[in-house]
């Protein structure tokens, strides 16, 4: 019926502490539409460990929760088109801005394409 539309769950950031690491001590990025936080980790083996996303959507956005996940659902489907040319060992977390209500998915793929190349967290650009 509808497909595959979350990540992989080795690619999601799930904690908060994470998402707290990856705010303070993390590289940021903007557009016009969103923020991303990129940080490069290794576990505590010294393993590189697989890039993992978190999305993060105010309730200033939208107060309804259909809103917000139907922003979020984009986002991953983004984010799992570049998901095989994205470089391992990242923390990244994309955070929504107020002016994204409307927005198309043309321009989040876009948008999210120039953030990933700009951290140079895609391989081939």
């Amino acid at each position: 019926m509808w497909g595959k539309v979350g990540l992989p769950k080795n690619n999601r950031l799930r904690h908060h502490k994470s998402f707290q690491s990856v705010y303070k001590k993390g590289e940021r990025y903007y557009s016009s539409q969103l923020v991303m936080h990129s940080l490069f980790g290794i576990n505590k083996n010294c393993q590189i460990i697989p890039t993992q996303f978190g999305i993060s959507i105010s309730q200033k956005i939208s107060k309804k929760a259909i809103v917000r996940n139907y922003l979020k659902r984009q986002i991953k489907s983004v984010i799992r088109v570049f998901l095989p040319k994205i470089v391992s060992g990242y923390q990244i977390v994309i955070v929504v801005k107020k002016q994204i209500q409307g927005c198309q998915y043309s321009i989040l793929l876009r948008e999210i394409k120039e953030l990933l190349i700009n951290a140079k967290i895609v391989h081939g650009y």
